[in-house]
C-alpha cells in the first residue's frame, strides 16, 4: 500500500470519528491502568460491569491494595484469567505505592515493569492516559493492519513497528483507536462487513494471501 492510500485512510476515519477513545470506562490515569490490566482476554463490556462495582469502593492504588487479592476477587471474578488479575493488581499497587508516590509512571520502562503490564498495556497508558504518539497492536489492530494493507506483519512486534513508520505523523495519536473501532465493529474477524466499510475501495484485502495467525 501506498503512502497516498494510507492517508486517505487515516483521513477518512478521521472524518468519521475526529475524537476518538477507548471504550473502557476512567477517570484517571490509575483507573485506566487498572482497566487495561483487567482487559486482557477480555471484552471491554466485561470489564466496564466490574469497574462500575469496584471504582466506587476503591479506585487508588491505597484502596485497592487494602482489599487484597480475596477481597478483589468478587469484583472482578466475571472476568477470564481473574485470579491471576486479582494477584497482578495488588502487586502493581504495591509498587506504585512504594516507588510511584500512588502515581501511575510515564514512562514505558516503569510502566513495563509492573505485573501484568506488556508493551500493549504501556502503549495503551502512554496514548489514552498522557497522549503519547503510541499504538498498542491487539488482535483488532492486527487483523486490520494486515487485512488492509496498511501494515501487514507475522507478529504484532512487526505491525506496530510498519504502524509507527507508516501512520503520517498528523493522525498517529489518535491511530490506536481508529483502528481498533474499525476492526471491532466493522473489519470484524469471520466476516468482515465490507459492504458497510468506509474504505472498502482503498482496502487491499482482495489482493492479499490469508492472515497470519491471530494474536
Amino acid at each position: 500500500m501506498n503512502a497516498a492510500k494510507r492517508h486517505a485512510i487515516f483521513a477518512r476515519l478521521q472524518q468519521q470519528n475526529p475524537h476518538p477513545t477507548t471504550e473502557l470506562e476512567y477517570t484517571t490515569p490509575f483507573e485506566l491502568l487498572i482497566a487495561v490490566l483487567l482487559s486482557a482476554q477480555a471484552t471491554d463490556v466485561s470489564v466496564n460491569k466490574a469497574t462500575r462495582l469496584l471504582y466506587p469502593v476503591a479506585n487508588k492504588p491505597e484502596t485497592i491494595h487494602a482489599l487484597g487479592v480475596d477481597g478483589l476477587i468478587p469484583y472482578i471474578q466475571t472476568i477470564g484469567l481473574f485470579r491471576t488479575k486479582a494477584k497482578n493488581v495488588i502487586e502493581t499497587c504495591r509498587i506504585l505505592m512504594t516507588e510511584h508516590g500512588s502515581e501511575v509512571p510515564r514512562q514505558r520502562e516503569a510502566l513495563e515493569a509492573l505485573p501484568g503490564v506488556g508493551r500493549k498495556t504501556a502503549n495503551v497508558v502512554m496514548n489514552t492516559a498522557f497522549g503519547e504518539p503510541t499504538i498498542a497492536v491487539d488482535t483488532h489492530i492486527f487483523r486490520v493492519s494486515n487485512r488492509t494493507g496498511i501494515a501487514p506483519g507475522k507478529n504484532v512486534d512487526i505491525v506496530e513497528e510498519k504502524l509507527m513508520k507508516f501512520v503520517p505523523p498528523e493522525f498517529r495519536q489518535d491511530a490506536h483507536h481508529w483502528l481498533i473501532l474499525h476492526g471491532r465493529y466493522t473489519c470484524i474477524a469471520r466476516k468482515p462487513k465490507c459492504w458497510n466499510c468506509m474504505i472498502a475501495d482503498l482496502c487491499e484485502f482482495k489482493q492479499k494471501t490469508p492472515l497470519p495467525e491471530t494474536v
